[in-house]
């Protein structure tokens, strides 16, 4: 009779240790005995970061797209919805009928103001009423060689100064651009608040890329002598204020 109840009772043990594993195996020892576990969780990370990187790709798309839409229209060449120039882009008509890249009212009041040349009177009402209170950083000091000139589309002015000056950026804002082109070299382009954007040309070197945040004061690029339009060591400075360029000499003081 013992012996029947010491197996019972050793049977019944078994039972309840294989009960409480399963149990464990299947709750918080699961992700190291279940395979399915395991596999389910790897599926789910794998989930999350496909659309952490879809999200990712849409935002850089995005912002890439703004910035080469923001270099033309200040280079002066008007781009469409689609992201072309003008003598690249094809009407395309769909099976209704519709116009696929018409223009939308309000993407054609903001390239129309890009587009528009303000006369004298405007650039003067400009610059001496909407940035009054605002204190610009100088990006160097510096000798002015050139002075802002539309008639003769010079839009910012030239200042000469010592070899490896450090070019600091002229207010807080956000990297726009930072790239090298044929004509001006190093460039680099900050976007600042009240839709004012500041470039730099010629550099010799670039020490922010696109999206960095910068502070008023912050060193952004070197001064150099690159590009085909220069005849000499300086820097290139121009300010954009919705699409019209604004004299820095107005504004900041290089000497």
């Amino acid at each position: 009779m013992t012996k029947i109840k010491i197996g019972l009772l050793t049977f019944l043990g078994f039972i309840l240790v294989f009960g409480l594993a399963l149990i464990l195996s299947k709750t918080l020892l699961g992700r190291w005995f279940d395979p399915v576990h395991q596999e389910s969780e790897n599926t789910e990370k794998l989930i999350a970061l496909s659309a952490t990187v879809d999200s990712l790709y849409k935002e850089v798309h995005a912002k890439d797209q703004y910035v080469t839409n923001i270099m033309h229209l200040i280079r002066g060449e008007v781009m469409d919805t689609t992201g072309q120039r003008p003598e690249e882009a094809t009407l395309e008509m769909d099976r209704r009928g519709i116009d696929l890249y018409k223009r939308g009212e309000a993407t054609q009041r903001i390239l129309d103001e890009f587009e528009t040349q303000p006369s004298e009177g405007s650039f003067e009402r400009l610059s001496s009423g909407t940035f009054t209170e605002v204190y610009f950083f100088p990006p160097l000091q510096g000798l002015v060689t050139s002075s802002f000139d539309p008639a003769a589309e010079h839009f910012g002015v030239d200042i000469v100064a010592a070899e490896d000056e450090p070019v600091k950026s002229i207010a807080a804002g956000s990297v726009i651009f930072a790239h090298w082109t044929l004509e001006t070299g190093y460039n680099i382009g900050v976007q600042h608040s009240n839709e004012l954007i500041s470039i730099y040309k010629h550099n010799s070197v670039l020490l922010k890329k696109v999206g960095d945040l910068v502070q008023a004061g912050e060193i952004i690029s070197i001064i150099g002598n690159t590009g085909e339009q220069t005849t000499g060591q300086h820097l290139h400075l121009e300010l954009w204020y919705k699409g019209t360029p604004l004299n820095p000499q107005e504004f900041i003081t290089f000497d």
